[in-house]
């Protein structure tokens, strides 16, 4: 049985609830670039309209060698899928682990994935008074089944054939440094088990990216988003790095024609695009220093966070959710979570406009 998992952006259920039109729903509960689409975007998919009647590349073979380029790596590294969610699945389904160990709170798919194939769940709780940061050190000691471990887990398996890793993480914010997540890539590598590190934010830190990593690592799996950062989120792309050893194996599970033409073409456009990367930088660090300003002025506990999203642990956060919806502004609940309770909602990084609203709405409720 799937698990029954809820997500933020679903501005139409929301609509419906309330009776409000969705253009006029201010979404905090999907993290996507407040710069909304790039230009040079929607002047490609204008262009290519005409393409609509043939069928899309299955291979997306534009797209990938513009990938290829874009992180020096081999195009016959890369697949493309409908949005990062789809290549989660794919690696599951491909590959058959039996023990997967996931951290929590992180992003819910990775799990109900695994439980789509039955796969056994091993969770690695992050504790708030660390800041919901891993140590390294005790997750390696997990992955190895070692019963020596800080960390006590109800009948450990000897060791797991796979590691999912969100970094930085949803919903969190935090970031596993680089040598950090070698250490553990190095260690899934002794262990011959899969670690499949989800860098749909890593945008925001690029430094801080193992998508080179990836050739040298015959069990090292790197996935990416083009929704959140490049706003394409109603387009579904997202991309994945996979050693050669496994490309044909995970090939052969994988549906043809899931990325669309315009999807393809949209892809390559925003990465050639270094203005607008540029200007999404520029305004992100803008915004947050501005929100982490006025969190601090309302006394609201937040996480620090890499990405474009907050972590936000208020008392009344469930009925604060309530009411906010009522008015048409989404956040996201976070009790879903694991690890997280009603007290916990998570809030996007948006344009200043919208953020001076949030922090208002947010002023009256804890003043009232």
């Amino acid at each position: 049985m799937l698990l029954t998992v809820s997500h933020g952006g679903n501005i139409y259920r929301a609509g419906e609830e309330f009776g409000i039109p969705e253009d006029k729903i201010i979404d905090f509960s999907a993290n996507i670039n407040p710069l909304g689409i790039s230009k040079r975007v929607i002047k490609d998919i204008v262009h290519n309209l005409k393409y609509l009647p043939d069928y899309p590349d299955p291979d997306a073979k534009e797209l990938r060698l513009e990938i290829a380029r874009h992180h020096t790596i081999s195009a016959e590294s890369i697949i493309c899928g409908n949005g990062s969610t789809e290549l989660i699945y794919l690696i599951v389904r491909a590959l058959k682990p039996k023990n997967v160990l996931i951290p929590a709170p992180t992003f819910s798919e990775y799990e109900r994935a695994c439980k789509s194939y039955g796969t056994r769940i091993i969770h690695y709780g992050l504790r708030r008074e660390n800041n919901f940061d891993i140590n390294t050190d005790e997750f390696i000691g997990v992955m190895n089944g070692d019963k020596n471990s800080e960390l006590t887990i109800p009948n450990s398996p000897l060791h797991t054939d796979m590691v999912f890793l969100c970094n930085p993480n949803n919903p969190t914010g935090r970031l596993i440094q680089k040598k950090d997540v070698m250490r553990i890539a190095h260690a899934a590598k002794a262990l011959k088990s899969y670690l499949v590190v989800d860098e749909a934010f890593i945008d925001f830190v690029s430094d801080a990216s193992v998508i080179q990593e990836v050739e040298k690592n015959p069990y090292l799996i790197v996935i990416r988003s083009m929704t959140k950062f490049y706003a394409l989120a109603g387009l579904r792309l997202g991309y994945g790095i996979f050693p050669l050893k496994i490309i044909d194996l995970i090939k052969q599970y994988k549906e043809p024609w899931t990325v669309n033409t315009l999807a393809q073409k949209a892809g390559v456009a925003v990465l050639n695009d270094t203005a607008y990367k540029k200007q999404t930088l520029k305004l992100i660090k803008k915004e947050k220093q501005f929100l982490e300003k006025k969190f601090k002025q309302l006394g609201i506990n937040f996480v620090d966070s890499y990405a474009n999203f907050y972590l936000l642990n208020l008392s009344n956060a469930e009925s604060m959710y309530k009411e906010l919806k009522k008015k048409g502004i989404l956040v996201r609940l976070c009790s879903d979570f694991k690890e997280l309770d009603k007290t916990y909602i998570r809030v996007a990084v948006k344009s200043r406009k919208y953020n001076i609203l949030l922090m208002k709405e947010l002023s009256q409720w804890l003043k009232a």
